[in-house]
């Protein structure tokens, strides 16, 4: 079973930028369709951001343009660059399967200050 593993969230004034991290143990995730989840205080978690195995990306509309997702399949690592932050981006952020997603991991705190 493979245990995920988020980190690189923070505090950030509107505008600016973090990187998350989500490294993978227990195998491999080079094969599978990997996606940024995120939930707001009081929302459903919602999918932001997917990476296939061959590297397309897609994003959900609030995001376009400002996250990009990608993998590092050496490092059985995910991530995302989220620039142009918005407070409206302010989650807990997770990284799982895009199909039948696995156990969820703790989650990394984004919070964006106006």
């Amino acid at each position: 079973q493979v245990q995920l593993v988020e980190s690189g969230g923070g505090l950030v004034q509107a505008g600016g930028s973090l990187r998350l991290s989500c490294a993978a143990s227990g195998r491999t995730i080079s094969l599978n369709a990997m996606g940024w989840y995120r939930q707001a205080p009081g929302k459903q978690r919602e999918l932001v951001a997917t990476v296939s195995h061959l590297g397309t990306t897609s994003y959900a509309d609030s995001v376009k343009g400002r996250f990009t997702i990608s993998r590092d399949n050496a490092k059985n690592t995910l991530y995302l660059q989220m620039s142009s932050l918005k407070p409206e981006d302010t989650a807990v952020y997770y990284c799982n399967f895009v199909v039948r997603p696995g156990s969820w991991g703790q989650g990394t705190q984004v919070t964006v200050s106006s």
